[in-house]
Formats: C-alpha cells, structure tokens, sequence
C-alpha cells in the first residue's frame, strides 16, 4: 500500500447520552486491549508489555477528560461534535528486545 488509508470512524452530532456511550465504549475498548495484552505478557513470558503499560494510564487519563468535557457540556446544554478518522499504513517492523519463547520440542 503506497498510500495511507483513511476510514471514518465517528462522524456526527450527539447527545451527550450517546456521545457518552459512543467515546467510553472506544476508550474501554482500547483499554481492555492493552490490559489483556498485558496479563498475556505476564503469563506467557513473565514480564509487562512495554507498550500497553505505557499506554494504559494514557487511555485513563483521556477518559476522565471525556467525563470532563461531557460535564462541561452538560453543563451548558450543548450536543457534541465528534469526528475520528483512522488512519492506515504500511510500515517495517521493529525489532524488539524481548526474549523469545522457549518452548520445548517433544521427541
């Protein structure tokens, strides 16, 4: 692929009822990613996921401000506006540090 996709992901004018459901179904859906990968990385080889340890207080962070916003709006009688695009392409994979898995060939 010579050029990134970009595909919508949310698009529109909400309640904040909806707008509610909407980003704290995406943001939890990342989050419980990352958890997993993470209990994986644990159980499998023993160590956290670098990326998902990083990434998961992030993703807490980002949603506490969404609750913020969506107080700050409910506040003011205001919808919201929520527009998220994602955006695809290829890239060379990194090499990573972590040791491989020794599993143990039965004879």
């Amino acid at each position: 692929m010579k050029n990134p996709q970009k595909l919508t992901l949310i698009r529109g004018e909400f309640s904040l009822q909806d707008a509610r459901e909407v980003l704290t179904t995406v943001f939890s859906g990342k989050l419980n990613f990352h958890n997993m990968k993470n209990f994986s990385s644990k159980e499998r080889l023993g160590f956290d996921d670098k990326i998902a340890v990083k990434r998961i207080p992030q993703l807490k962070k980002s949603l506490e401000k969404i609750i913020k916003i969506l107080e700050q709006a409910e506040k003011e009688g205001e919808q919201l506006s929520i527009q998220s695009d994602v955006i695809i392409s290829f890239i060379k994979p990194k090499k990573t540090n972590e040791p491989k898995s020794t599993t143990r060939k039965s004879k």
